[in-house]
């Protein structure tokens, strides 16, 4: 089982998933959103089962500075802002093969081991 975690160094929540998988032998892939630009392609995964605005971090310093709760823009610009600024955006964001979870989901990922165990 591999797991690829994108986050921040900075975001507790993508540290915490980086210990839960580590502490149970699982390889862990790392990507930081601040060196590597999670492409539209990569995001689209999580769009497409969460919606756009699942990911959207409405109560983080970034969006209250970059006043996007007074701003209208389209699902498109907000993709944008959200490949710009990860710090826009719900962290971590965790692919186990087709499994996807947003922000801290240790039931999800625990039943992803236990479901790759047996």
């Amino acid at each position: 089982m591999t797991v690829q975690v994108y986050g921040t160094q900075k975001s507790q929540d993508s540290k915490k998933a980086l210990r839960f998988f580590k502490e149970r032998n699982i390889d862990v892939q790392f990507f930081d959103l601040k060196t590597h630009i999670m492409s539209q392609g990569e995001l689209s995964r999580f769009i497409q089962k969460f919606g756009l605005k699942a990911l959207i971090n409405s109560t983080a310093k970034a969006y209250e500075k970059a006043g996007l709760e007074y701003m209208r823009v389209t699902d498109e610009q907000m993709l944008d802002k959200l490949i710009d600024d990860p710090n826009l955006m719900m962290q971590p964001l965790v692919r186990s093969g087709q499994d996807l979870a947003i922000g801290w989901q240790e039931s999800i990922w625990k039943d992803w081991y236990k479901n790759r165990q047996t």
